[in-house]
């Protein structure tokens, strides 16, 4: 029977003992700690006092349009205490998975991506050759002309060597990247997501997510992508094995419950926490048929535990 989650606003004593049952929280970005570029109020305060207690942090993001390193740029401009290392997005876990897990043949090791420059930028990192993407030659109009060149396998429009297709947030997504992407997946590359989100949070709002980009490949193949962000369990066992750490002292906090909360509880983590400043609603949080062990309104509630 699924139990309803405990609602740890302003009750000082169990937050304080909540807290205390874990020694490392994940963290979701967007949503919890800001929408677009606002950062919630309380959000560096309430990371701070989780480091004053021992606690380790580490942010899991399901954004992939920026790469680590441009993470810690956006989290210093919004005053958010971070380093690289603490970073664990779907890109870099996508580059992870294809570097190091994939057993990709001689001949058959690029990528075509569909998405911005954050994944180009963690597949060159790890020694990845990549083709698509933020490439002007892919941002252009579709030809009858195309048509022929894929069908025949042109070499110069469809490049043998691709044995991937990996699909993110792409913001100039056209019919001639479907098609390529497509095509590739139909001669035998493997197809990847970097996450399947199917809305974004920003401004307050939603706009569309990752998903909406690789909704249209899986009509079209009757194919799912194998998914490397939340709730994907390649990402927790990924971070498992960068940070060492213990499922049963850990906690997520996110404000997606089907992916988010269902990543923790898929994954068998010692906990899950929902904030109120993102996707899922207090009804989708209460009735849904994922919810968490507890949830706050905001991030910044937790700071009553220290009071």
């Amino acid at each position: 029977m699924t139990t309803t989650p405990t609602h740890l606003t302003g009750n000082q004593e169990a937050l304080r003992a909540f807290l205390d049952r874990f020694d490392v929280f994940l963290f979701d970005c967007d949503g919890v700690l800001w929408s677009g570029d606002h950062v919630f109020p309380g959000t560096a305060e309430t990371l701070e006092f989780l480091r004053s207690q021992g606690k380790q942090v580490i942010f899991v993001t399901n954004n992939s349009t920026k790469s680590r390193a441009e993470y810690k740029k956006k989290f210093d401009a919004l005053g958010i205490p971070s380093t690289v290392d603490e970073i664990f997005g779907s890109s870099y876990s996508a580059a992870i998975y294809i570097s190091r897990i994939l057993q990709l043949p001689e001949g058959k090791r690029k990528v075509f991506v569909l998405g911005e420059s954050g994944v180009e930028q963690e597949l060159r990192a790890e020694n990845v050759e990549v083709i698509g993407g933020t490439d002007p030659a892919y941002r252009r109009d579709f030809t009858p002309e195309d048509y022929r060149r894929i069908a025949a396998g042109d070499s110069e429009l469809i490049d043998p060597e691709v044995g991937v297709v990996l699909v993110g947030l792409d913001l100039h997504i056209n019919y001639l990247k479907l098609a390529l992407a497509y095509h590739y997946i139909r001669r035998g590359a493997i197809f990847l997501a970097t996450n399947v989100d199917s809305t974004l949070p920003n401004q307050g709002t939603l706009f569309p997510g990752a998903g909406t980009i690789s909704a249209p490949l899986i009509l079209m193949l009757g194919q799912e992508p194998v998914a490397l962000g939340k709730p994907s369990q390649a990402m927790l066992d990924a971070i498992e094995g960068k940070f060492q750490l213990n499922r049963a002292r850990t906690c997520m906090v996110g404000d997606r419950v089907n992916t988010d909360i269902r990543f923790g509880i898929e994954g068998q983590l010692g906990g899950t926490l929902a904030v109120l400043t993102g996707v899922s609603t207090r009804d989708d949080i209460i009735n849904g048929p994922v919810r968490p062990a507890a949830y706050v309104d905001k991030l910044a509630d937790l700071l009553v535990a220290k009071q």
